[in-house]
């Protein structure tokens, strides 16, 4: 016997059938994903909660297991499902960058890089690596910190992307805080890496600050050309 959830259920299923998530509210679409993990019970109610007590859709995805957890009917199965998502989706992003000029994929990369950790309470450190015709070659996390700091060397950065096989390299780091302004810190160190990975060959083509309210882009504010000529001056007296 088919239940009053089992209409709207359906409608919901029809509606994405036929317009995708473009029609639809943040909380529909957390209905339409618990209702495979709880196939007789009304999710409405949970879906609101769990936006009420995370924020936004985004909030619900990055949300630990527990936490997921601590809402009323949401069980191991619901949990699982959400958790299971938010790692096809970032695994999905990387896989669409990687293999692809980084100039053109750019958004890609940013997209992917706010889904890492754009949401994070702690900071953590990325590098995407490129080769030669600056394709994405291969990314990953070497550092992870607390939530203002997080411990990591230009030369463990230069190191790693010579075993990468990198030629250029994208620095990404977060600031859970949601300031999108680097330090004073940010700035000698970027400078560093630049001078650090000039001396051994390799090119450093970004660095971004992944925020919650933004990113920021050291080479579209023109920091790493000024770092660049500062670079070349200094190697011009030593070799003169």
């Amino acid at each position: 016997m088919k239940s009053k959830n089992d209409g709207h259920r359906e409608r919901l299923r029809n509606k994405f059938i036929e317009h995708g998530l473009d029609k639809f509210t943040d909380e529909e679409i957390i209905e339409l994903l618990l209702t495979f993990g709880t196939p007789r019970s009304d999710c409405k109610q949970m879906a609101r909660q769990m936006l009420k007590q995370f924020g936004t859709l985004r909030g619900v995805f990055e949300a630990d297991a527990k936490e997921l957890m601590e809402i009323s009917g949401v069980g191991p199965s619901n949990s699982f499902g959400i958790k299971f998502i938010h790692q096809i989706t970032r695994k999905f992003l990387r896989e669409k960058m990687i293999g692809r000029p980084f100039l053109q994929s750019s958004e890609e990369a940013l997209e992917y890089l706010n889904h890492a950790m754009g949401a994070l309470d702690n900071e953590v450190f990325m590098v995407i690596y490129l080769n030669a015709g600056n394709e994405i070659i291969n990314e990953e996390t070497i550092a992870v910190g607390t939530a203002t700091e997080v411990p990591v060397s230009p030369r463990q950065i230069a190191e790693r992307a010579i075993k990468n096989g990198a030629v250029s390299l994208v620095l990404a780091h977060n600031h859970p805080g949601g300031s999108v302004e680097p330090s004073p810190e940010d700035r000698s160190f970027t400078k560093e890496t630049l001078f650090v990975c000039g001396m051994m060959g390799l090119k450093l083509a970004e660095h971004l600050i992944i925020s919650p309210n933004g990113h920021y882009s050291f080479s579209v504010e023109g920091h790493l050309a000024d770092y660049e000529r500062d670079f070349k001056r200094l190697f011009s007296k030593i070799g003169g």
